[in-house]
C-alpha cells in the first residue's frame, strides 16, 4: 500500500514486507500525534506485545508540528521538531514490537477540515488492508480539536466500509480529557497493569515532549493508577492500572446514528445520575 501525503511512511520494525505487516494486523490504534498511541492505546499495545497471534498497526495521522519546546529543543525549527518526533515514534514502534507504524504526516489543518476527505479515505484503506478486529482512537469528548477530528475521520472511514470489513469494536480513549465522568455502566474499563516497565519506557522515549515542559510520562502513569483505585468505592483494587474508553462501536454499526446525540446521551446519563443522588440525599 502506498501512503499519499508527502513525507508519509509505513515503518515496519522487523524489516519485513509492509504489505505482510498490514495483513498480520489484528489491532489498530489511530492517534493524532506522535506519543498519543502510547498514552491512550496502551491496552492495544499490551494485547499484541509478545504475541504470536496478534499484531499492532499504529497510525499517527499528523506531522506533530507546533509542539512546545524547551531545553535541548528550545531552538529547534518546526521542521527539525517534526523529524525528532518521527524518530521517537519509530523508536516506540521498535520497543513496543508493533507490527507496523503508519506515519501519515498530515498537517492538523487538513485533519480538522471536513472537506479534506483524503484523511478518512487513507485510514479506510489501511483498515481494508489490515482488517483489524479492534480499533482504538481518541474519544469524542476530548478537548483537543485535532484529537476529536482524528476520531471523527476514523469513524467516517469505518462507517464507509462494507460490513464484513468493519472492526468488531471501536474504542475512544483518553488523552486530553479523562473519561471517569461517565457513569460506570458506560465506561469500558481496560486493564493496563501488564509490563509496567514497558509502559514507562514507551512514554519516556518521547523526550522532546517531556523536555518541552509536559510530563506526559508521569501524568499518564498516575492517571492509570488513580483510575484503578477510584474505579470502585466499595471494593478492593483488582488491578494497579486502568484506562477508560467510550464504546464507539454502535456508531460504526449504525451510520445513521447521530454522533453528537450519541455523546450527548452519555452526558445526560451522567447528569441524571448526579441529580438522582442529590435528590435521594437532600
Amino acid at each position: 500500500m502506498k501512503l499519499h501525503h508527502p513525507g508519509a511512511e509505513l515503518f515496519v520494525p522487523d524489516g519485513g514486507s509492509p504489505d505482510q505487516a498490514l495483513q498480520r494486523a489484528t489491532d489498530m490504534i489511530v492517534g493524532a500525534h506522535p506519543d498519543d498511541i502510547e498514552i491512550m492505546g496502551y491496552h492495544g499495545i499490551l494485547q499484541c506485545f509478545g504475541s504470536d497471534s496478534r499484531s499492532l498497526l499504529a497510525v499517527v495521522v499528523t506531522d506533530g508540528a507546533g509542539s512546545p519546546r524547551d531545553a535541548l529543543y528550545a531552538d529547534y525549527t518546526d521542521e527539525e521538531m517534526q523529524a525528532v518526533r518521527r524518530r521517537e515514534q519509530r523508536k516506540a514502534a521498535v520497543l513496543g514490537e508493533y507490527g507496523a507504524a503508519a506515519l501519515l504526516n498530515y498537517p492538523s489543518s487538513a485533519v480538522k477540515d471536513p472537506s479534506q476527505t483524503m484523511v478518512s479515505e487513507e485510514i479506510g484503506q489501511l483498515v481494508m488492508a489490515a482488517r483489524p478486529a479492534c480499533v482504538y482512537t481518541h474519544n469524542l469528548a476530548d478537548k483537543h480539536d485535532t484529537h476529536v477530528a482524528v476520531a471523527l475521520r476514523t469513524l467516517q472511514a469505518l462507517r464507509g466500509l462494507p460490513d464484513e470489513a468493519k472492526p468488531q469494536t471501536m474504542y475512544g480513549c483518553e488523552v486530553w480529557r479523562d473519561l471517569d465522568w461517565m457513569i460506570d455502566e458506560d465506561k469500558i474499563a481496560l486493564d493496563v497493569a501488564g509490563h509496567e516497565n514497558l509502559a514507562t519506557a514507551l512514554l519516556g522515549l518521547f523526550d522532546s515532549q517531556i523536555c518541552g515542559g509536559k510530563r506526559y510520562d508521569l501524568a499518564t502513569l498516575g492517571r492509570r493508577r488513580a483510575h484503578a483505585t477510584y474505579h470502585a468505592s466499595h471494593g478492593t483494587d483488582v488491578t494497579t492500572a486502568l484506562t477508560y474508553a467510550m464504546d464507539l462501536t454502535p456508531l460504526v454499526r449504525d451510520p445513521d446514528l447521530d454522533v453528537g446525540g450519541y455523546v450527548e446521551a452519555h452526558i445526560n446519563r451522567f447528569a441524571q445520575e448526579i441529580r438522582d443522588r442529590l435528590s435521594r440525599l437532600l
